[in-house]
C-alpha cells in the first residue's frame, strides 16, 4: 500500500476529500511494484482549485498539475494526466528494455550547490542522479514537464544537462574536461 502526504493550502483537507484523493491517486500503484511516498498538494486560489501530484516510482518521478473550478474535477483530470504519462513511459521503457539500453543503478545524491556572495538561494532541491543516455533523460524531462533535466551519462559517467530550446528542439550541456 502506498503512503500519502496530502496537504491543503487555503483549503481544509476533510476526511471525504482525503479518501477521494487516496482512492483516485492510489490507482497509479497498480502499474508499478515499487511506489514511494505520493505527495498531493490541494490549493484554492481565487476561484481555481489546483491539484499537484508527485509520484516517485522505480527511479522516475511522475508529476501532474491541474486547475479547474471544482476540486474533485481537478483530481480526476490530474489522475488522467498521470495515467497518460505512465502509458507513455511504460511504452518507451518496454521498447528500450527490448533494445537492452536501460541501466538501473542508482547513484548517490549530488553535493550541495555552492552559494555565491551576491546571489540568494531561496530553494534547494536534492535528487538522485541516475545513469542514463540522452534519450532517456529527454523522456524523463518530458514526463516531469520541465524545461531541463540533470542526469549522469551512462557511458562517460559525467553529469550532463538536457534542455528544451525555444524552437522546440533539445540542447545538451556536457560536463567534463
Amino acid at each position: 500500500m502506498a503512503t500519502f502526504t496530502i496537504r491543503g493550502k487555503n483549503i481544509e483537507v476533510t476526511p471525504a476529500l482525503r479518501d477521494y484523493v487516496e482512492k483516485k491517486v492510489g490507482k497509479v500503484t497498480k502499474y508499478f511494484d515499487n511506489v514511494g511516498e505520493i505527495t498531493v498538494l490541494l490549493t484554492v486560489s481565487k476561484d481555481r482549485h489546483i491539484v499537484e501530484v508527485t509520484v516517485p516510482v522505480q527511479g522516475i518521478l511522475l508529476r501532474g498539475q491541474e486547475a479547474t473550478m471544482d476540486m474533485y474535477t481537478s483530481i480526476d483530470l490530474v489522475i488522467e494526466k498521470i495515467e497518460r504519462q505512465i502509458r507513455k513511459y511504460k511504452t518507451k521503457l518496454e521498447k528500450r528494455l527490448r533494445e537492452g539500453s536501460i541501466r538501473t543503478e542508482m547513484m548517490t545524491p549530488p553535493a550541495k550547490p555552492v552559494e555565491e556572495d551576491e546571489a540568494v538561494v531561496i530553494k534547494t532541491k536534492r535528487f538522485v542522479v541516475k545513469p542514463m543516455d540522452v534519450q532517456e533523460a529527454i523522456m524523463q524531462m518530458n514526463l516531469l514537464n520541465h524545461d531541463f533535466f540533470v542526469y549522469r551519462d551512462d557511458k562517460t559517467e559525467d553529469v550532463n544537462v538536457v534542455y528544451k530550446r525555444k524552437d522546440g528542439k533539445y540542447g545538451l550541456i556536457e560536463s567534463g574536461v
